[in-house]
């Protein structure tokens, strides 16, 4: 069980105290106010200079005094797994692929649309034909960026947060070390442009679709401002990281493929606008990106989700439940970032009723119960495994214990997933 320390600092989350002492009484000790997300600086003045957006200091805080506990410990024994991995691993680079993009420049990032296969009718495979839902491995091969993207993304999170649980300087200094590589390196920098991603072979080098790649770089945001008190990137490489993304923002905005994608009904734009939001803050525009979060209610939330809660756009898939949950996500994201830039995304309430709460209630009957989902999954059993999170979010948002209850259900099988290091479990 979490020890009580942890259960006061997480129910401290959210909450802003303002406490008096009677005038009979000895004054009452007085209670911190909980940290603030102040647009581009995000928590950096309450969090020892760590300017992340969504990972709060008052969770990590806790976390990080008890993970020795039994509930954490399996989470905190994977993380220091991962990140002892990732130590004596590889960098990561978008010149290493085989293949060569089309421009003829190694240095601009490629990658394969997931669900396109081999037409088996055509000699030479092509053009690809599309199945639904069924990944092609071929996405995943040397000859493309997608998995090394992942890959760097998943080494330097799991490095920051080995750093900031450890104390220790090495974890630092290898995420550094693979940042600097990827997005500084003259010799081996990713362009900031996704032009050739999500291409199909015989059809077209690009898509629209392909700028959703780059949510993999979420946590790489988070993980930078983890890292700032370790001084393992110097003041100018911190601005060359931000300087990168900025340039990403401006390319995601013009490009005609950027410009398809944020027009795109369903998830993809969803996820266009958490990542122009995230993306932006990082970059010190935080107009922007309270622009876009601010919109999200009229433009994504009353086009996208019913009174219902229902998401018809995603109901129409060959992975239903899947898709609703990877819809949910980017909102939930920037329900997260609303508080930075003065917006309370969590509450919003579309002119019929939409909103992500309703989102929530209908998915959460499927818990435990997915078979009772009457819409298309073709993996139905594995669909709500990846919610945990979210369900954690809801419950602290909404102060809902039957949220937290469908978070602990998920949760029982995977006791070592790692968000049960960034987002406590809500207890009352």
């Amino acid at each position: 069980m979490i020890s009580a320390s942890f259960r006061g600092l997480a129910l401290c989350a959210g909450l802003t105290v303002a406490a008096s002492a009677l005038a009979a009484a000895p004054a009452a000790p007085a209670v911190a106010a909980a940290p603030v997300c102040k647009a581009s600086d995000g928590y950096a003045a309450d969090f020892d200079g760590r300017r992340t957006f969504r990972w709060k200091p008052q969770w990590l805080r806790a976390a990080k005094a008890n993970v020795k506990d039994a509930e954490l410990s399996p989470a905190y024994q994977a993380l220091m797994a991962r990140a002892d991995k990732a130590l004596n691993g590889p960098v990561y680079s978008v010149v290493d692929k085989t293949r060569t993009p089309p421009s003829g420049d190694k240095h601009d990032y490629i990658s394969m649309g997931p669900y396109w296969w081999p037409d088996p009718a055509q000699p030479n495979g092509e053009p690809y034909i599309r199945k639904d839902g069924e990944v092609n491995p071929e996405r995943n091969t040397n000859a493309f960026d997608a998995g090394r993207m992942d890959a760097m993304g998943g080494a330097v999170e799991a490095l920051s947060l080995a750093y900031y649980f450890t104390d220790d300087p090495k974890y630092a200094t290898k995420a550094a070390q693979i940042l600097r590589v990827w997005f500084l390196d003259p010799a081996t920098r990713m362009n900031p442009s996704m032009t050739y991603a999500q291409g199909v072979p015989g059809r077209t080098p690009g898509r629209a679709e392909g700028v959703l790649d780059t949510s993999r770089l979420l946590r790489v945001v988070e993980s930078i401002g983890v890292l700032a008190p370790s001084n393992a990137l110097t003041p100018a490489e911190r601005k060359g990281l931000e300087a990168w993304f900025g340039d990403y923002v401006q390319w995601m905005q013009t490009a005609p493929t950027g410009k398809d994608e944020r027009a795109a009904k369903n998830n993809h734009g969803i996820w266009f606008d958490y990542q122009l939001a995230t993306f932006a803050l990082f970059a010190r525009q935080p107009d922007l990106a309270k622009t876009v979060i601010a919109a999200a209610g009229k433009d994504r939330i009353d086009r996208q989700i019913e009174p219902d809660g229902k998401m018809p756009e995603e109901l129409a898939r060959t992975k239903a439940l899947h898709y609703s949950y990877f819809a949910l996500e980017p909102l939930v994201g920037m329900a997260e970032l609303g508080p930075c830039v003065g917006v309370d995304l969590w509450r919003y309430r579309g002119p019929k009723g939409q909103g992500i709460r309703a989102a929530y209630d209908y998915l959460a009957q499927f818990v435990g119960n997915e078979k009772a989902f009457p819409y298309k999954d073709l993996k139905l059993e594995d669909a709500t495994r990846d919610a945990l999170d979210l369900y954690d979010l809801a419950a602290w948002a909404y102060d809902d214990a039957g949220y937290a209850a469908k978070a602990a259900f998920i949760a029982g099988p995977q006791p070592a997933a790692q968000s049960r290091l960034t987002i406590p479990p809500y207890r009352k």
